[in-house]
């Protein structure tokens, strides 16, 4: 739901009468977390609280209470047989018009994206980008070579064209990802060396065998890269599993595995200890 706030302008605009649905807590297993939230409207519903029954169940109360004028309330649904569902959990869910503009504020959704910086624009730099620019991402696609980065992006990917993509990894934000697919070994060794620098990124990836790992590995230490920082590096990378190298398999892979350490920072900064990958060595 990248343009969830820009429907919400939309239908806003328009007068449309919608419903916010939302999961106000949960007991138990459950198909989404607190905070997952849809709109209805008389004749389209935008997002989803878990599909099934329950979401059946509530795109129809709510449409009953928009045809009523109703405002909405809180309602307890019980994840057993009587629902059709297996889950055995327990979902409160907010039904909630959204009429004034305070009701749209609570409806907007404040993006939390993370800055991530894709080096490479082949088949499989390409194929990422299809993958990563509908996940909680802020792209920014560099590339050395002119006429390889398409004209058209979406919002959240910004193409880069430049002789010194190094200086990008200078300018990143802490907390950064990294991932490093170019063309030439040489370019993917600077751009390495260059990132291990640092010890503030969330994540750095690296296309590649464990052979090409390894003499990565023997050239930056000669460079004088302390060794010690190459298990910061994720190389070679994408869950296991997929043994695949077409480029369309081999960037659902790799956005797993960046999802995974997404996940895993996300729920650290819930804790409030917020951890980088260098810290936790992945290798």
């Amino acid at each position: 739901m990248s343009d969830w706030n820009r429907l919400l302008d939309e239908l806003r605009r328009e007068r449309t009468p919608v419903m916010l649905v939302s999961v106000d807590s949960i007991v138990g297993s459950t198909p989404r977390e607190p905070g997952a939230k849809m709109l209805v409207t008389a004749g389209q519903q935008y997002g989803t609280i878990g599909g099934g029954n329950l979401e059946y169940q509530a795109c129809r109360i709510a449409r009953d209470q928009l045809s009523l004028g109703e405002r909405g309330g809180l309602q307890r649904f019980p994840l057993g047989a009587g629902l059709g569902q297996c889950c055995g959990g327990l979902v409160n869910l907010m039904f909630e018009r959204l009429d004034e503009m305070s009701d749209w504020r609570r409806a907007e959704i404040d993006e939390q994206r993370v800055d991530l910086y894709l080096f490479g624009a082949g088949h499989v730099g390409r194929a990422l980008v299809r993958v990563l620019e509908e996940l909680p991402f802020e792209i920014h696609w560099i590339d050395t070579r002119d006429g390889m980065l398409p004209d058209s992006v979406s919002a959240h990917v910004d193409t880069i064209c430049t002789d010194t993509p190094e200086a990008e990894i200078d300018a990143a934000p802490a907390g950064s990802y990294f991932v490093v697919m170019t063309h030439d070994h040489a370019l993917d060794q600077c751009l390495c060396e260059q990132i291990l620098q640092r010890a503030d990124f969330a994540y750095f990836g690296l296309i590649g065998s464990a052979s090409k790992r390894r003499n990565f590995e023997t050239r930056m230490r000669r460079r004088g890269i302390d060794a010690n920082r190459f298990a910061s590096m994720t190389c070679p990378i994408g869950v296991d599993g997929i043994s695949s190298k077409q480029p369309a398999q081999i960037a659902i892979a790799v956005a797993a595995e960046i999802l995974q350490v997404y996940d895993h920072e996300q729920r650290a900064v819930q804790r409030g200890d917020r951890i980088t990958s260098l810290q936790r060595g992945i290798s």
